[in-house]
């Protein structure tokens, strides 16, 4: 599947989809909105590279200082809080470290990407977390959005 049958899902399912996306860099809000009709299920995303730009959007500092900011409970919390923010059915949260170490967060694996769908009206998490090995951040990216495709499908087949 891609995001052109995602799109086409939500739509008939008149559903919203939103993003906080770290180390994707707005990659996901990208590749859906270049699909036809994108604006139709998407109407909002946020790329929060910061700490302090996740807590601004409502993720809980302690959850930060406890997991870090490398976290599968930190793209939960990412998920949920854009899901709510942007009022939408089903909300993604990805965090993690692309080919380089992160001076202001030192802890937590190089290369792990935590990823997260929040369905809202279940109230439920689809998780992943994926080890990146490509050369570049784009192939790393790429190789994430592929992630967030399946996992996005199985969640909106449920």
């Amino acid at each position: 599947m891609d995001f052109k049958n995602i799109v086409n899902i939500l739509k008939k399912q008149q559903k919203h989809i939103a993003t906080m996306e770290s180390c994707t860099g707005g990659g996901i809000a990208n590749a859906i909105t270049n699909i036809e009709g994108a604006s139709e299920i998407l109407e909002f995303s946020a790329v929060t590279y910061s700490n302090e730009y996740k807590m601004k959007m409502g993720v809980p500092k302690e959850v930060i200082e406890k997991y870090t900011v490398y976290s599968q409970q930190t793209a939960n919390e990412m998920s949920k809080c854009i899901s709510n923010f942007a009022s939408s059915d089903y909300g993604i949260g990805v965090t993690g470290k692309l080919n380089r170490i992160d001076p202001k967060n030192q802890v937590g694996e190089d290369n792990v990407v935590f990823i997260s769908i929040y369905n809202k009206e279940k109230k439920s998490y689809t998780e992943c977390k994926i080890t990146v090995n490509k050369t570049t951040r784009q192939q790393n990216k790429e190789l994430i959005i592929e992630e967030v495709i399946k996992l996005l499908e199985k969640t909106i087949k449920e």
